[in-house]
């Protein structure tokens, strides 16, 4: 039997989508408002879900506590309150959509989880608008 654990988590953060290559008249033809230089910001959702077997000692996965500091030390200490562009390292160079953000959580969480399987990253950029990584 396949067993899943999710943690939920939130964060604020802001970016601009554009492509340096691209003319400004470009950027805004593909990105639309979203290519603005003073950028904007969203309530972020982050999902992260671990399958794993079940401790007989502990009846679980994996301790919710310690689920929740590899999330926090490994991403939202990185991007909470910060310009995707400019600040986080892991962004450098790519353009911050929701799917290539969350490319690069996946990939970050998939080497953190020691003994437990990514199974499913989901970032909501809003509540209209999600991305889902899973394996």
């Amino acid at each position: 039997m396949k067993t899943t654990l999710t943690k939920r988590m939130t964060f604020c953060a802001g970016h601009r989508l554009f492509n340096p290559g691209f003319s400004d008249e470009k950027n805004r033809e593909v990105f639309g408002d979203c290519a603005n230089p003073g950028g904007h910001g969203h309530n972020y959702v982050l999902e992260v879900t671990v399958s794993g077997e079940i401790d007989k000692d502990t009846g679980m996965i994996i301790n919710l506590k310690e689920m929740k500091k590899i999330i926090e030390n490994e991403i939202i200490s990185k991007v909470d309150h910060r310009n995707l562009n400019i600040d986080v390292d892991f962004m450098k160079g790519v353009i911050p959509t929701t799917e290539n953000f969350a490319q690069k959580i996946w990939a970050i969480l998939d080497k953190s989880f020691e003994g437990k399987l990514l199974n499913k990253v989901v970032l909501w950029e809003s509540e209209n608008n999600r991305i889902e990584f899973s394996r």
